[in-house]
C-alpha cells in the first residue's frame, strides 16, 4: 500500500520505532512542563517564581546545546540518547517521590528543572541530527513533519490529562508518569538498530562548535530564519510560562490549565497540517512572515482575554482563552515547521548536529522568555507581561519583513528540488 507523501518516513522501521517511542518521552516532557509550573505556582503563588522556573528550564540548555550539537557530530548518537533518557527518568523519579512525601518546595523543583535542562541540551540536537540515519533522502520532509506532530499531538493530549490527574490526585503522580515515559524511550533506543554515519573526532568540540557558527554566519537565510525563530520563542511563546497564572485569572484551576495547554497542541497540529500544503510554494517566505505576524496579533488578543476575564463567566473566559491560545499556536507552528524544514533540507550532513543545535537553542529561549514576562507581570500584571511580549515580537517581525529580502522572497520549490538532486550548500 502506497503511503501519502506526509507519511512516507513511516515505511522505514528504525524511524517508525523511534517515532512511536518519542510519544512516550515527548508526552512526559509535556507533563513535566505543566506539572512543574503548577507546583511552583501552587507552592509560591508568584509569577516571578514562574519566571525563575523558566530561567532554570532555559539557561542551562542554552549553555550546553551548542556543545551538544558538536557531540552529536562526534559521538554515537544512539548512546547519547540512551544516557539522556535514563538520566532524565531518574531525576523525575526522585522529584516525584520527594513531592509525594511532601519534602519538595518550589526551589527544589526549580533546581531539578535546571538539571534536566542541562541534559536536554545534549538530547535535543542529537534527536534532530539522528533523523537522516533513520530514513532515506526523499523522506526527509515527511520525517520533519512527523517529528513535529509528535510534539504537537502530545501538547494536545497530555496537558489536559495532567490537569485532570492533578485535580483528582496530585502533581507527584504526574512526575512519576514522566519518569516512566523517559524510561520507555530509553528502552526503545536500546533496541533501535540503524546504520550510523561516520563521525569526526580529529578536532576538539570547541573547534567544531566554532566551525558550525562560521557556517551559519555565512548563510544569510539561516541567520534570518534562526533570528526570527529566536524572537518567536523568546517573546512570542513566553506566555506558555505564565499559563498557571492565566488559568487562575480565568477561574479555571488545574484542569483549565491543562485545557489551555492542550488547546495550543491542537493549534500546533492544525498549523502543521495546513502548512504542509505550502512547503513547496514559490511564496513560502511571504507565507512565513504572514503567519508570524498573525501569531503576534493573536498573542496580544490573548493578553486582552486575560485582562477582561473577570467580565465573563469562568466557562466563557476559558473558552475565549482556549480559542486564542489555539490560534497563537497554529500560526507559530506554520512558521516553525517551515523554517525547520528549510534548514533540514539545506544543511550538509556533516554539519547537521551543530547547525541543528543552534536551532534547538530556540526551545530553551521559550521558558527563558518567561523570566522577562514573569518579571513584567510581577511588577504590573500577567496580562501586561504577555501584552508587552507580543508587541516586542511584532516589532521584530516587521523589522525582518522590511529589511530581509532573502526571507521575503524565499522560494520553497527551489530548495526541495535542490535537496532531491543532492545539491546542498
Amino acid at each position: 500500500m502506497r503511503l501519502p507523501n506526509q507519511l512516507t518516513a513511516l515505511r522505514h522501521r528504525p524511524f517508525l520505532a523511534f517515532w512511536l517511542g518519542s510519544f512516550a518521552s515527548v508526552g512526559a516532557t509535556q507533563l513535566q512542563i505543566m506539572s512543574q509550573g503548577w507546583l511552583v505556582f501552587e507552592l509560591s503563588g508568584s509569577t516571578l517564581m514562574l519566571g525563575y522556573l523558566g530561567a532554570a528550564a532555559g539557561a542551562p540548555a542554552i549553555l550546553v546545546t551548542l556543545f551538544g550539537g558538536a557531540m552529536a557530530d562526534r559521538m554515537d548518537r544512539r548512546v547519547l540518547l540512551i544516557v539522556t533518557s535514563f538520566l532524565t527518568s531518574g531525576l523525575l523519579l526522585a522529584l516525584g517521590l520527594a513531592t509525594l512525601n511532601g519534602a519538595a518546595n518550589a526551589w527544589h523543583i526549580i533546581f531539578v528543572t535546571g538539571l534536566i535542562s542541562l541534559i536536554s541540551g545534549l538530547d535535543w540536537p542529537t534527536r534532530q541530527a539522528l533523523l537522516p540515519s533513520l530514513i532515506d533522502r526523499d523522506s526527509m520532509m515527511s520525517a520533519v513533519a512527523l517529528n513535529a506532530i509528535v510534539w504537537q499531538s502530545c501538547r494536545m493530549v497530555f496537558p489536559a490529562l495532567g490537569g485532570i490527574i492533578i485535580a483528582l490526585w496530585n502533581a507527584s503522580i504526574v512526575l512519576l508518569l514522566c519518569s516512566a515515559g523517559f524510561a520507555v524511550m530509553g528502552i526503545v533506543i536500546v533496541r533501535l538498530q540503524f546504520t550510523a554515519e561516520p563521525t569526526d573526532t580529529s578536532r576538539s568540540a570547541l573547534s567544531q562548535v566554532t566551525e558550525g557558527f562560521r557556517y551559519i554566519i555565512g548563510q544569510r537565510l539561516f541567520l534570518v530564519l534562526l533570528g526570527l525563530t529566536y524572537a518567536m520563542m523568546l517573546f512570542g511563546s513566553s506566555y506558555m510560562q505564565l499559563m498557571p497564572a492565566v488559568s487562575t485569572l480565568l477561574g479555571a484551576g488545574s484542569s483549565g490549565y491543562g485545557y489551555l495547554l492542550s488547546a495550543t497542541g491542537v493549534g500546533s497540529v492544525t498549523g502543521t497540517l495546513i502548512i504542509g500544503n505550502f512547503q513547496e510554494s514559490r511564496q513560502l517566505g511571504r507565507i512565513m512572515l504572514m503567519t508570524a505576524i498573525a501569531g503576534a496579533a493573536c498573542l496580544f488578543l490573548f493578553s486582552g482575554v486575560a485582562a477582561a476575564a473577570s467580565q465573563f463567566s469562568p466557562l466563557v473566559a476559558l473558552t475565549l482563552g482556549m480559542s486564542t491560545a489555539f490560534a497563537i499556536a497554529m500560526f507559530a507552528s506554520m512558521y516553525l515547521i517551515s523554517s525547520m524544514t528549510v534548514i533540514q533540507l539545506t544543511v550538509p550532513d556533516a554539519m547537521r548536529g551543530r547547525v541543528m543545535s543552534y536551532h534547538a537553542l530556540s526551545y530553551s529561549l521559550m521558558p527563558l522568555g518567561g523570566l522577562v514576562a514573569g518579571a513584567i507581570a510581577a511588577a504590573s500584571s500577567t496580562p501586561i507581561g504577555i501584552g508587552v511580549s507580543s508587541l516586542i515580537y511584532a516589532i521584530i517581525i516587521l523589522a525582518f519583513g522590511v529589511t530581509q529580502s532573502v526571507l521575503r522572497d524565499f522560494d520553497g520549490a527551489s530548495v526541495k528540488e535542490s535537496f532531491m538532486n543532492g545539491n546542498r550548500s
